[in-house]
């Protein structure tokens, strides 16, 4: 699993609507796009190739193995952090709960943005040609976001089914357990964030800092675990990639050997948990 933020973050540390924007930014920020995208075609271009590298560099590293890319899932007040941030991004009360994950893609103020992610993806898999690289869309929150963000995946080149491409859904919010085999309609299977979904099941903000609130959080809260279910058994049912990136199977070994039981397909471990989690799986 490689998510695309830390790219961004790591390799190019400008808002991308800044990118979009150049020449017509302030003095300061034309200096920063000018400075990072020094050698390239275009400051776009500079966008493009870096994330087009750091998506390479992972598919290649694991090819033929699968490597799930996970598009931008940064929140507004991350994206203020980012050179030129400010400029563009809203001061959201409570970000978790804002303008981020499909929303933000399919939507008028972020398509152009959005579009250069799409075409870095589709560099990799069709001029490269490591199409073990596959796409998975965080935040998903109804029925019609999921229609809406996989027929803009398509128009920008990244269809379903061709070439193989399989388009994952992060499985985070307590609809897409509801309604998982709906949502299923629209992708190849569910990458499971239960960190997400447990703060979003219970009612809990895990950023809070307040120890009250931080001692309820559990992914193996009996809520928590009956939608857990829900996501597995559905994706069993129609044949469909499920596994879980959240990071309960590492703080809890008795939370991974359930999810073993229900059937999840793999699991994401921190890796100082690794070895001891195989060996308890194994007995």
């Amino acid at each position: 699993l490689a998510r695309l933020e830390f790219i961004i973050n790591n390799n190019i540390g400008i808002h991308p609507k800044a990118i979009l924007d150049y020449p017509n930014v302030d003095v300061d920020l034309k200096k920063a796009v000018e400075s990072v995208a020094r050698g390239h075609a275009s400051p776009r271009a500079f966008y493009v190739d870096k994330v087009t590298e750091g998506i390479a560099t992972i598919g290649a590293a694991f090819w033929p193995k699968s490597v799930i890319v996970r598009l931008s899932d940064f929140k507004s007040n991350e994206y203020r952090k980012l050179i030129g941030g400010s400029r563009y991004e809203p001061e959201e009360e409570n970000p978790m709960l804002g303008f981020r994950g499909a929303a933000r893609y399919i939507s008028e103020d972020f398509r152009e943005a959005f579009a250069m992610e799409c075409e870095a993806l589709k560099r990799v898999r069709n001029d490269m040609g490591l199409t073990n690289v596959e796409v998975m869309v965080p935040f998903v929150r109804t029925l019609g976001q999921a229609k809406a963000v996989t027929d803009l995946l398509a128009a920008h080149g990244l269809k379903r089914g061709e070439q193989g491409l399989r388009v994952i859904m992060m499985c985070e919010v307590p609809s897409n357990a509801v309604l998982a085999d709906q949502f299923l309609e629209y992708f190849d299977g569910f990458s499971i964030g239960s960190n997400d979904l447990t703060q979003l099941t219970l009612g809990l903000d895990r950023d809070s800092g307040l120890e009250i609130l931080a001692k309820d959080f559990d992914e193996r809260d009996p809520a928590v675990k009956a939608l857990l279910s829900l996501a597995i058994a559905a994706c069993k049912r129609q044949g469909k990639y499920v596994g879980i990136c959240g990071q309960g199977p590492s703080d809890h070994p008795d939370f991974a050997l359930w999810l073993k039981e229900q059937g999840i397909g793999s699991i994401s471990l921190n890796p100082d948990t690794v070895i001891d989690t195989w060996k308890q799986l194994a007995n």
